[in-house]
């Protein structure tokens, strides 16, 4: 589907691993190159035409963000650096002054480390206590798994949307529900399910969700942090400098900007920023139910297909999303994905950075197929066929 338009295909290489990051159509490149040729400026600094140029097209790229997760206002749309950025924002410039010892703050232990290596330095600095919703047996997050591990104490529920390894779609509405219920807040990390499906924050009344721009077809070095706009009020700033004041003196008066501008310090990523309506655009015209009815018929082929392959085992394969972890007994996961690359195919191994899951799957590191709009069955096959090579192991020590 729309592989024309994503000039890294003329690379000859197959690329599985769009969890990592994904490739970018031809009209994204443009944007950039268009910023760079055409009106460079700095935002927000100048009172003339090109610079005023700039702000307009930042303006229609927040407006991007907002149509595109459905938020009520563009003021609830900060532009940071990555989905990393985001969360670390929200936990520092928002949580920090808000726990205290004892508070109970509740993760999964499938989150990636941008998702809890935060929390541990809280919990280091002012004694809150991390605690860990179960698995099922299919190592997905259910409501009732949930509901064990709420106490009187707990403040806030931090999970991803979709992990990264295991795949798995939590339901975050009914979570939000029953934690409001409770007054706990809780935070989304949406990395890897905003890029893949329909996402709607006053839907699913989620207090915070962050996602990366460069996972959805578009440029890296820019996040998205929402909030409801009453806890962004809130949130302290992390950086403080040029762009996000109104006015300071010698006497330590100072004046910030209203929202979104207090937490968008400094000059900001702008080509990268553009770009990203472009990369919004390219996906809203394709549509995202069509995305993930697409990438849902690849993913079910891909199973099918890897039955063929001799000693390997998948890890997920019971969710609605298009990542596969899996593994050959007796090839260590780097060495497959090595050996995978001498076919032109990539595919990502190692933990993932969630590297907390091993307590739950009793391993540490697994390939991960991640499929994207313009993959194949064509791209499968060429997959299987690569690891039903007889000579595999062999091959795979090889590459060493």
């Amino acid at each position: 589907m729309n592989r024309e338009d994503f000039p890294m295909f003329k690379q000859n290489l197959i690329y599985f691993d769009n969890s990592a990051t994904t490739l970018k159509p031809q009209c994204v490149i443009d944007s950039i190159v268009d910023y760079y040729s055409n009106y460079t400026a700095n935002a927000s600094r100048g009172d003339y035409k090109t610079s005023l140029l700039v702000d307009e097209n930042i303006d229609l790229s927040r407006e991007a963000v907002q149509r595109f997760i459905r938020a009520e206002k563009k003021e609830e749309i900060i532009f940071t650096e990555n989905a990393t950025d985001s969360l670390n924002q929200i936990v520092f410039g928002f949580f920090e002054s808000k726990l205290k010892k004892g508070d109970h703050v509740v993760l999964t232990k499938s989150e990636h480390a941008s998702n809890v290596l935060p929390w541990f330095y809280l919990e280091e600095k002012l004694g809150i206590v991390i605690d860990y919703i179960p698995l099922d047996e299919k190592l997905h997050v259910t409501l009732d798994n949930l509901k064990k591990v709420i106490t009187e104490d707990t403040k806030v529920i931090s999970i991803a949307e979709v992990t990264n390894v295991i795949g798995d779609v939590r339901p975050m509405k009914e979570i939000v529900k029953y934690a409001h219920e409770k007054g706990i807040y809780v935070v989304a990390d949406g990395a890897q399910s905003v890029p893949h499906r329909v996402t709607d924050v006053q839907d699913s009344d989620v207090d915070f969700l962050v996602f990366s721009i460069h996972k959805m077809c578009g440029p890296t070095g820019v996040g998205i942090l929402y909030g409801k706009l009453e806890l962004l009020e809130q949130m302290k700033p992390l950086k403080y400098g040029g762009g996000m004041n109104l006015s300071f003196a010698s006497d330590g008066t100072k004046e910030y900007h209203k929202l979104p501008t207090r937490l968008e310090a400094g000059t900001i990523h702008v080509a990268g920023i553009i770009a990203t309506r472009y990369a919004i655009e390219y996906l809203e015209n394709i549509g995202m139910e069509k995305i993930h009815q697409y990438e849902m018929e690849l993913k079910n082929y891909a199973l099918e297909k890897l039955k063929e392959v001799p000693n390997l085992k998948v890890y997920n394969p019971d969710t609605d999303t298009a990542i596969i972890s899996f593994n050959i007994d007796g090839i260590f996961a780097q060495d497959l994905a090595i050996y995978l690359d001498q076919h032109h195919i990539c595919v990502r191994s190692g933990s993932h950075c969630a590297k907390i899951l091993i307590d739950e799957i009793g391993i540490k590191n697994t390939c991960r197929m991640s499929l994207y709009f313009y993959n194949t069955k064509e791209e499968i096959d060429q997959l299987v066929a690569a690891l039903k090579n007889p000579n595999i192991l062999e091959e795979s020590l090889m590459v060493m």
